[in-house]
């Protein structure tokens, strides 16, 4: 090698490390910008300054907890106990919590030296560890209070509402009513209502014990009940959720079914017809194109709500995304099979379904169980548009924004039937295709 050689090959090199140095430097850089731009785009600093952290930890709490009302009504005198505020979770007549006591004066413990008394003619007497003693009269439609004009942050006044929150509960006080709020750790009522006679009893005395209800026998009564729950509405959850995977069903499999022969139409080596084939595919990226819940909302302004609006929906978005898994597999099937099979004489559809179909079943099936799986999720926001399944009941939870409890159950129901469809669509995977993940 010459010197002229050498030299070349020097400033190659030296050139080859400039650019290295450059995109090491511009690459951060880009970085650096991008993330600027997302700070000012997304008003990271506005959203910082609105977040309410009370409301975030009242939210979670009210998740995995549950709160008694006890309220008195202004106008007629009437005091009620109310599991999360319900009619369905009323207290019969003559019964009511342990921590309330007495007649003419309710007085309300709430624990922590928290007292709260319901006085006649709508006076109300709150007792607060290290605050004077708050006296409201409710006149009408407004209240008159002892509050002085600055109020720590844990109360909130007006001539109209008073509003008070304590580490041992809540008070919200209106012309109309007085309530009081007490919460208490558990989903209260998720097994049976205060009305049903199994509520209160241990599972051994119902297992074994004596007959509670003379009309029926203990774990008969006991389902009875669990099953028509007035709160929970175990019965309506498990009828959603039989529609949300049937919706995903439907439409995977009926979407699988039309891909399937459609997919042949745009494989080149099974349709000759440039036309035929570009046709085929344009169809298959356009109503794929179109994401699933924007096909909800336009069936169900066609067909109206309900589960098969959904499942349409997921079967007219996964035809395209089939037709395009399918007919790549088509086309890279064995011909050395096919030619076997052409060997025999067999009709067109036979050399298919002999020559064919055996290599891409189990490409076909895993897309399809993996669909399966993947709209099982899908359906649950399809239905909260359609009007069908879990989704629904999750979406009218969150929208009373007082059921954070029902909430959180269903949310945990949909991630034990996602994990149920992950377990259950490798298995059967493994069953047909005879190997597991």
């Amino acid at each position: 090698m010459t010197a002229t050689d050498l030299s070349v090959t020097k400033q190659e090199a030296d050139k080859l490390f400039q650019r290295k140095r450059l995109i090491g430097f511009g690459i951060p850089a880009v970085i650096f910008a991008y993330l600027v731009y997302i700070f000012f785009a997304f008003d990271i600093s506005g959203l910082a300054g609105r977040a309410n952290l009370d409301n975030a930890v009242t939210l979670a709490s009210d998740s995995w907890s549950h709160k008694v009302h006890v309220t008195r009504d202004n106008r007629s005198g009437e005091i009620t106990y109310a599991v999360e505020g319900e009619r369905k979770g009323t207290y019969p007549e003559g019964q009511r919590p342990d921590w309330v006591s007495g007649d003419e004066v309710i007085t309300i413990d709430l624990g922590g030296d928290h007292i709260v008394r319901y006085l006649p003619d709508n006076r109300t007497e709150i007792e607060v560890p290290g605050f004077p003693l708050i006296e409201v009269q409710a006149e009408g439609r407004s209240l008159t209070s002892n509050l002085p004009e600055d109020l720590p942050d844990w109360i909130s006044a007006s001539n109209r509402r008073i509003g008070i929150t304590t580490p041992e509960g809540r008070i919200t006080l209106t012309g109309a009513r007085t309530e009081v709020f007490n919460y208490f750790p558990g989903w209260e009522l998720f097994w049976f209502t205060l009305d049903s006679p199994y509520h209160g009893q241990s599972l051994g005395t119902i297992l074994f014990g004596e007959q509670i209800d003379p009309t029926r026998s203990n774990i008969a009564g006991a389902i009875s009940d669990w099953w028509n729950n007035a709160m929970w509405r175990h019965k309506d959850v498990a009828w959603a959720i039989g529609e949300t995977i049937l919706m995903a069903f439907l439409g995977t499999m009926g979407a699988a079914i039309i891909a399937l022969p459609l997919a042949f139409m745009a494989a080149k080596r099974f349709s000759p017809v440039m036309m035929l084939r570009a046709a085929t595919r344009r169809v298959f990226d356009f109503v794929r194109g179109v994401d699933a819940l924007i096909w909800t909302v336009v069936l169900a302004r066609a067909f109206g709500p309900g589960p098969l609006t959904g499942a349409l929906a997921i079967l007219i978005t996964d035809t395209g995304t089939f037709g395009k898994i399918f007919s790549e597999a088509l086309e890279n099937v064995d011909q050395k099979q096919i030619e076997g099979v052409e060997s025999t004489g067999p009709k067109p559809l036979q050399r298919y379904r002999f020559g064919v179909i055996p290599q891409v079943v189990p490409v076909l099936l895993a897309q399809i169980l993996y669909f399966l799986e993947s709209n099982t999720r899908s359906a649950t926001i399809i239905g909260a548009i359609t009007g069908g399944g879990i989704g629904l009941m999750l979406t009218q939870a969150i929208q009373t924004q007082k059921d954070w409890e029902e909430v959180a159950y269903y949310i945990v129901l949909i991630v034990v039937m996602v994990m149920f469809m992950d377990w259950f669509s490798g298995w059967l995977r493994g069953k047909l295709i005879g190997r597991k993940d």
